[in-house]
């Protein structure tokens, strides 16, 4: 779906959530049935590869940019906080500070592209530049402090906004986390989210 026009439907319009239901049902029966990592990310990128398939489950309220900087909208959390779903909304030319997650996470696109420009922290506390790649529409990318957790992501499109949807294993809006400068000097925050409501997802009473 063109991203300028899915974010130019109404704001008040109910998709059918039962998809997001779906998704974060099967994620928490994963995290009961294991604790290894890469069975989480293997298993957890063939779950949100299926849920960002389609595109028509994402309340717009949840996938509006801002004109001055990127969104972090929760869609779900855990109730003992093992895991959170959140979209990111980048408006055109948007980007994110260099930063960390301290956690898992799975990154998914669901609208537009968007370019991940990753680096290792040499144990000194410098920066490497580990290169970058695009990320399209339908495509799953993992991180981890294991596998690699730090990362600068942009809007790659210069005149639409980008919109991926992220599971992370923690209540991602409270971890303390950091950003980076270039030469590696650290500077800790807690990302929060954008909104103060998230969709419903477990009222059935209008499903056939």
């Amino acid at each position: 779906m063109n991203a300028l026009a899915a974010i130019e439907r109404p704001v008040d319009t109910v998709p059918d959530t039962s998809r997001l239901r779906g998704f974060v049902t099967a994620f928490a029966d994963l995290l009961a049935a294991t604790r290894d990592e890469q069975a989480i990310l293997d298993s957890g990128r063939a779950l949100l590869s299926r849920l960002i398939a389609a595109d028509d489950w994402l309340p717009e309220a949840f996938a509006q940019p801002h004109p001055d900087r990127y969104q972090q909208y929760l869609l779900h959390c855990d109730s003992r906080e093992r895991f959170s779903v959140v979209s990111f909304v980048w408006g055109p030319g948007q980007s994110t500070p260099i930063h960390d997650h301290s956690v898992w996470g799975l990154v998914g696109v669901l609208r537009g592209i968007e370019k991940v420009e990753r680096f290792r922290r040499l144990p000194g506390g410098a920066l490497v530049d580990q290169g970058e790649e695009l990320l399209h529409e339908g495509e799953v990318d993992a991180v981890s402090p294991r596998i690699g957790d730090i990362h600068r992501v942009t809007n790659g499109l210069a005149d639409q906004p980008s919109v991926s949807i992220h599971v992370y294993g923690a209540n991602i809006g409270a971890v303390e986390r950091a950003t980076y400068a270039l030469d590696g000097t650290p500077k800790t925050f807690i990302s929060g989210y954008a909104n103060s409501v998230i969709p419903n997802l477990w009222d059935r009473s209008k499903t056939a």
